[in-house]
């Protein structure tokens, strides 16, 4: 009978998904386009994406986990420029990566996370690495900078990197049901493990998150949408996503106008959504509040947004909580009818 109720926990689990996608989908924005299809056969779970902040229509992806330390250099058609191993890198579960450009010398630098764990904290620590993006596109093996981090409050599940480039602060985010985001040490130690702090509230399930490159705004993806944030942690909007097989990744693009998202694998999309307009910043970020803080409430908060009923941090408005409940009691109606039928 377990394998039974079991297999219809996770079809009933499947339909709530997406329910709750359905949402977002029904003001999917007409701007959203195909950008470009992964035409290189190695790229099967590409599950990190990030834009070259130094060359001009590249981007970068890696695959998931059970993959060798390996990323690709991708043109805007989808088709492999460059394969670079990295040295003195292990891929256990790599998840997430991100570009940012070092201020002192106008290098990119890429940071790929190592941090996914299914076990929801079985690993003592997890890894981020750091790569120094190379200056000429053509395969190579580069060096990496490893540095180990474990989490404050326990181990955890985590899909999303994304690091502020005002203040270059490094922040994880995790992947549950109560997501977080949490920060690193303004400055990472080799010698040690680094200890990531929760400071903000995540949405439910988040698979990815990035930074604009002007630090005035950061996304957190889901299998459901994306959630625009104030540096200050305080939610902008939802953005509409298209429709994927599994939403893996999310990133800016460089003129910071558009999302970029993508899917595990093989041939698989990675799609271009435009900003809305309220998320398009005209004006700079202080560095002071560079960094998402819990609980943040704007001064500009209003009577009339709490009556949104929208969940602190988590992008959800009282009819998607609405819809949740619906899908738990269904849930809970569907597995007690097959246990009665299955005696």
């Amino acid at each position: 009978m377990g394998d039974v109720v079991f297999r219809a926990l996770g079809a009933v689990v499947a339909a709530a998904c997406v329910l709750l996608a359905f949402p977002a989908q029904a003001t999917a924005d007409d701007g959203q386009k195909q950008l470009f299809t992964f035409k290189d056969p190695r790229i099967t779970e590409s599950s990190g994406l990030a834009v070259s902040p130094t060359h001009d229509g590249i981007y970068y992806t890696h695959n998931d986990s059970s993959a060798a330390p390996t990323f690709y250099a991708v043109d805007g058609k989808g088709r492999t420029r460059a394969t670079f191993q990295v040295r003195g890198a292990q891929a256990r579960d790599w998840e997430a990566m991100a570009a940012t450009k070092d201020p002192a010398t106008g290098r990119g630098v890429l940071w790929f996370a190592d941090i996914g764990d299914n076990l929801d904290g079985a690993w003592p620590d997890v890894s981020i690495y750091r790569v120094m993006e190379p200056q000429t596109l053509g395969d190579a093996t580069l060096p990496a900078t490893r540095y180990r981090f474990r989490y404050a409050d326990g181990g955890r599940n985590a899909e999303g990197i994304m690091i502020n480039p005002r203040t270059g602060r490094l922040c994880v985010v995790s992947k549950e049901f109560a997501g977080s985001v949490y920060a690193a040490p303004k400055k990472l130690r080799t010698d040690k493990t680094n200890v990531l702090r929760k400071v903000a509230s995540a949405p439910l399930m988040a698979t990815d998150a990035a930074y604009a490159s002007d630090g005035s705004s950061y996304v957190i993806r889901t299998y459901f949408s994306a959630t625009l944030y104030r540096p200050s942690g305080e939610m902008i909007s939802r953005v509409s996503m298209p429709e994927l097989k599994q939403a893996e990744s999310i990133a800016y693009t460089a003129d910071g106008k558009a999302l970029l998202t993508g899917t595990e694998g093989p041939r698989s999309p990675v799609y271009r959504v435009p900003l809305p307009d309220n998320a398009r910043s005209t004006t700079t970020p202080s560095p002071t509040s560079s960094t998402p803080t819990k609980n943040t409430t704007p001064a500009s908060h209003t009577a009339a947004d709490s009556g949104q009923a929208r969940a602190a941090g988590t992008g959800f408005t009282a009819k998607n909580i609405l819809i949740w409940l619906a899908a738990a009691a269904t849930a809970l109606g569907t597995i007690s009818f097959i246990a009665r039928r299955t005696r």
